[in-house]
């Protein structure tokens, strides 16, 4: 199908881009890298009157830490945060994320900012960040704000972005010591949405029990899950198969699937308490230490899955 008739604009600065969207509202969307939007777009799911071309502004592709956070730009590919080597030495649950979206030809040109903007609940980041407690920075002509990532999402396709703002970065606090995360992810094949997925990142004290614990949830919900009651029955306890096994089981209960082509409440629920407990493992193993590099080089082949 063709689109409908749209004016294009690709401006070279911020500041153009955002005062298109001032003009237009929400007769305007904002292009990336494109993956959802063109797409719904062929669709006719979508009928913009103006789309905006953000990808020759610059200073919104870098991956770097700056101030106790880990910033990722607007125009940072999937395939650059899957091989940054800070990302796979410090954040490896981004790194685990990102090897999983869709294949290497989307991955080279979707956007990470633009997969937390799309607002789907099938989509991989949203979770992670979720688990990561990131934040979203979103700017209009009028100025900036930093929206906790638990307050983005607010239902089917629908986020707490105003039509006159851009995600220009995502911010990850960096990792204290004894940090450590994953992602798995079950899809019925190569390439397609979660049938259901876990993210999980943990911060053990010396003594082995967990300080702080986050946990989300891909595709099993309106919005992503961040699975608040597994998170608190995690913090001050061991991270042995007892409690492992528990947060399994919570986290299932706090996911709310529905029935489709994937699978049934009941199997999607049960995938969730297995890659939750999975993913706790995969997490105290790296911070750790323990996840070696035979371990790891195995689990990248198998793509997270």
């Amino acid at each position: 199908m063709i689109p409908p008739r749209f004016d294009y604009v690709a401006p070279t600065t911020l500041d153009e881009a955002l005062a298109v969207l001032a003009q237009h509202g929400d007769d305007a969307k904002v292009l990336s890298g494109g993956q959802s939007l063109i797409p719904l777009l062929k669709l006719r799911l979508a009928a913009p009157a103006v789309l905006v071309d953000i990808n020759r502004i610059p200073g919104l592709d870098r991956v770097e830490e700056a101030d106790g956070m880990l910033r990722i730009g607007a125009l940072v590919r999937e395939s650059a945060l899957e091989t940054a080597d800070l990302v796979r030495l410090r954040y490896p649950i981004l790194m685990d994320t990102a090897r999983v979206i869709a294949d290497p030809l989307v991955r080279n040109l979707a956007t990470v900012c633009g997969n937390l903007a799309h607002g789907d609940p099938a989509n991989d980041h949203p979770a992670t960040m979720l688990a990561l407690e990131a934040e979203v920075v979103a700017r209009s002509a009028s100025g900036e704000r930093v929206i906790p990532v638990t307050q983005f999402f607010t239902g089917v396709f629908a986020t707490a972005l105003e039509p006159d703002e851009i995600v220009t970065e995502i911010r990850v606090p960096e990792p204290a010591p004894r940090s450590g995360g994953a992602y798995f992810k079950l899809e019925r094949k190569v390439g397609d949405f979660a049938t259901a997925a876990v993210a999980a990142q943990v911060t053990l004290a010396e003594n082995g029990t967990v300080v702080r614990a986050g946990v989300g949830l891909t595709n099993v919900g309106p919005t992503p899950i961040k699975a608040v009651r597994t998170e608190a029955f995690l913090v001050g306890k061991p991270l042995d198969d007892a409690t492992i096994r528990e947060a399994g089981r919570l986290a299932a209960e706090e996911a709310q699937p529905t029935a489709d082509r994937r699978g049934s409440v009941e199997y999607k629920r049960d995938l969730v308490r297995v890659f939750t407990m999975r993913a706790l493992r995969r997490a105290r193993d790296r911070a750790e230490g323990r996840a070696g590099a035979a371990a790891e080089r195995a689990y990248a082949t198998a793509g997270g899955r």
